[in-house]
């Protein structure tokens, strides 16, 4: 293996490391718009863009993982197949509550309420990204995908 390869195969895990903190650094931003505004004043406009933002992000990344990602470490490491699974099904519970928080913020809700969607996603999230690094990473040093990582792990 030359360096250049070893390069890019050890590229893949400082790739998910990097949207990891790319996306926890848009949840915090978020969660600053929301205590940014008044108890009782719905929704401001920044709040919206980042909220819209921030679900978009964390959308593509997952939805990246699950038709690119997930395939090839499945097919070279079928023993991972659970682990894939599981992880899988954390996508579509952030799906769930992603959609909650949308719906609360296109209904103008309060900042305390969306900072209630917003910490159950932050909790989920974390649990999530600490569980897939725990499992993933050390594939993804040896990991060969010929692919955009924007494609792979979402457009950040």
């Amino acid at each position: 293996m030359t360096e250049g390869e070893r390069t890019r195969l050890i590229a893949w895990s400082q790739e998910m490391r990097t949207v990891h903190e790319r996306l926890r650094e848009a949840l915090r931003v978020t969660r600053e718009a929301v205590d940014g505004g008044a108890e009782a004043e719905p929704a401001t406009r920044d709040l919206l863009l980042f909220c819209h933002g921030f679900c978009a992000a964390l959308t593509g990344h997952h939805e990246g993982e699950d038709r690119h990602l997930f395939p090839a470490i499945a097919a070279a490491h079928p023993q991972l197949r659970d682990t894939l699974r599981y992880l899988k099904q954390d996508h579509s519970m952030i799906a769930h509550l992603l959609s909650g928080l949308q719906a609360a913020v296109e209904r103008a809700a309060t900042p305390v309420e969306i900072d209630r969607h917003l910490e159950g996603i932050a909790a989920i999230m974390e649990s999530h990204f600490r569980y897939e690094e725990r499992q993933l990473l050390s594939v993804l040093d040896t990991l060969a995908l010929e692919a955009d990582p924007r494609e792979v792990l979402g457009p950040l």
